[in-house]
């Protein structure tokens, strides 16, 4: 949602950086910039918004066969340290979230794949689905390209260029890579295809691990 707030001439591959957790059912603020915008909470800094320097890399697609052989071995089924996580959480009720399964991909080492069919009730008006969905579903799989359950990471900066709208009812393929490693911080590449192989969309993203794991309350 942040990046629908970045202007056309920010670019078309937007980059959204989390400096602190989105509170939620608060308003928040908006402020543009020349280069740089930024979502603001009674002034806390939430979030900068802005065009992306370059786009994501590309990522080579896979059959909707491996990625769903590659689901089975999600790891999320137990130990999910967000196990309500609207994209990959499995203890939400039936239909509310995306229940994605990303699992290891045999034969290519830091990659994680999973299939995705978006349904009539995630469309919008205009019967296409959203971008900040087609967002979503590009955002969790790369974080399953380490193992969040003994090192629980979260999102700190995304870029994401949507190619083609999914259509409901047409089966996709995610795909996650791990780019690099360092310390606490994972570079994860992301796509989404359609059944035959063409790309719907693409992104980079930076994941942190959290220092001292989970606070007893989440």
């Amino acid at each position: 949602m942040f990046a629908g707030l970045v202007t056309p001439s920010q670019g078309s591959a937007a980059a959204v950086t989390l400096l602190s957790p989105p509170p939620l059912g608060v308003p928040l603020e908006f402020h543009r910039g020349p280069r740089r915008s930024q979502v603001k909470r009674d002034g806390q800094l939430i979030a900068t918004v802005a065009g992306a320097a370059g786009e994501p890399a590309v990522i080579d697609p896979l059959s909707p066969a491996e990625a769903e052989q590659a689901s089975r071995a999600f790891q999320g089924f137990t130990g999910h340290p967000f196990p309500t996580c609207f994209v990959c959480g499995h203890e939400r009720p039936a239909g509310d979230g995306l229940a994605l399964t990303p699992g290891p991909v045999e034969g290519r080492p830091g990659t994680v794949a999973c299939l995705w069919t978006p349904t009539d009730e995630q469309a919008s008006a205009d019967g296409g689905i959203p971008d900040e969905l087609v967002w979503s579903v590009l955002d969790c799989p790369g974080g399953w390209t380490c193992d969040p359950r003994t090192e629980p990471m979260v999102l700190n900066r995304m870029t994401a260029v949507i190619s083609r709208r999914p259509v409901p009812g047409d089966p996709c393929v995610v795909v996650g890579v791990l780019r690099r490693r360092q310390g606490r911080t994972a570079v994860v590449d992301t796509a989404l295809f359609d059944a035959s192989g063409r790309e719907a969309g693409r992104a980079s993203a930076v994941w942190v691990a959290v220092p001292e794991g989970l606070p007893a309350s989440a």
